[in-house]
């Protein structure tokens, strides 16, 4: 299993930013794909998860209404479509595979990919 993100950068407050995570090595639809960031001196926590069966999504509650995560099959990848971007959104943003059609980002996840560093500045 490969997970390959990319899209991170620098934005100013209230710009915006689209992150891409790009999945092979497994088959069928019955994973979730979830976005998690980590800031520096903070633990990491879940942004973000979509499922690939259903397309079911879930967001941490501080970025409801900003972040739109949506899926692309045909392609297996994942974006993660980051608006109206504030300081407390800098963290390296990984994307994770995990077994299982139900997408909830309190679990954990079964392959991670490398961050992509997201900065957002004042």
């Amino acid at each position: 299993v490969q997970l390959q993100a990319s899209g991170g950068g620098l934005a100013h407050t209230g710009g915006s930013l689209t992150l891409s995570c790009a999945a092979s090595g497994f088959m069928t639809d019955y994973w979730t794909i979830s976005w998690h960031r980590q800031a520096p001196g903070k633990e990491r926590e879940g942004v973000s998860c979509i499922s690939l069966l259903d397309g079911r999504v879930d967001y941490l509650d501080s970025v409801k209404g900003r972040v739109t995560i949506s899926r692309d099959n045909a392609k297996n990848t994942v974006y993660l479509q980051m608006n109206n971007l504030r300081p407390e959104d800098t963290a390296v943003y990984y994307c994770a595979l995990t077994r299982g059609h139900i997408c909830d980002i309190r679990h954990g996840a079964d392959y991670w990919g490398k961050g992509t560093l997201v900065t957002v500045s004042s």
